[in-house]
């Protein structure tokens, strides 16, 4: 059981993403709220084995970012880790090392991401490459709802639940909201859950906001590949941008909001 330590985590990079979003004036912010506690879960809660002062080492684990547009709250984990300064989050989206999307010349970043349906298919290459050459890694792949609207999504999800890829962890950020509004309303999804197990795979379904709900769901065994449908909400933390469509990217705000999410945060 996580305690308010990691809650608190959660808040801290929540107002890292804040700041750096607000001082670049722009970035994606929705969908990098949505994923806040996925992320603190994984590497607070010491699910994912790495090294920040080696960030290359052979003994960790992989982590893909699929949805890449909502990198900055991966930046904000790994740069509280100490992969690279603090500084670094001054300088997002402005040529510097943080680019809008990561790529993978950033310390802790496993490859390009982005282009939404391609993280998968890389996830399941390597955890496919471990199982075969029987090196203890386990891989683990965020992806967006939205990338179940790319095919080639549905092609790595039968590849990994063929070959039985019980070292990898797809977790699926549900916020039910894509850049043109609510998925029901653009290209209905539900049941999502009841197509994925049509496929072989173990789905645990938890609130993705809730840290011990993330915790048992990673620490669950199971002899198939996995997948944790996180149910969460675009915006979370800031009552202003809380499952807003138009808050899939940063706008312009005056100070009354800024005031406002200050308040919300306090």
């Amino acid at each position: 059981m996580f305690g308010n330590q990691l809650k608190d985590k959660a808040l801290q990079i929540r107002i890292d993403i804040l700041n750096a979003i607000k001082k670049a004036k722009k970035g994606h912010i929705g969908g990098s709220y949505s994923i806040v506690e996925i992320l603190v879960a994984l590497y607070y809660g010491k699910i994912i084995q790495f090294d920040s002062k080696n960030p290359k080492s052979e003994k960790r684990d992989r982590l893909l970012l699929s949805k890449g547009h909502a990198g900055v709250a991966l930046y904000a984990v790994l740069a509280d880790l100490g992969f690279f300064p603090k500084e670094e989050m001054n300088f997002l989206n402005n040529k510097k090392m943080l680019g809008e999307h990561p790529d993978q010349f950033i310390p802790g970043i496993e490859f390009v991401s982005g282009s939404l349906g391609h993280g998968l298919g890389i996830g399941c290459g390597l955890a496919y490459l471990y199982k075969k050459k029987n090196i203890d890694k386990k891989v683990y792949v965020v992806i967006s709802e939205g990338e179940l609207y790319e095919g080639s999504t549905w092609e790595a999800l039968l590849f990994a639940a063929h070959h039985k890829l019980d070292n990898l962890n797809i977790i699926i950020d549900e916020n039910s909201l894509i850049i043109l509004g609510n998925t029901d309303n653009c290209l209905k999804l539900d049941p999502i859950k009841n197509k994925i197990e049509g496929f072989g795979f173990e789905v645990i379904e938890v609130d993705g906001h809730n840290l011990d709900e993330l915790d048992n769901a990673f620490s669950k065994k199971t002899d198939k590949s996995k997948i944790v449908l996180a149910k969460t909400i675009k915006g979370k933390g800031f009552s202003i941008m809380e499952n807003k469509a138009h808050w899939h990217y940063w706008n312009a705000i005056n100070e009354k909001d800024i005031e406002i999410c200050r308040k919300d945060i306090e």
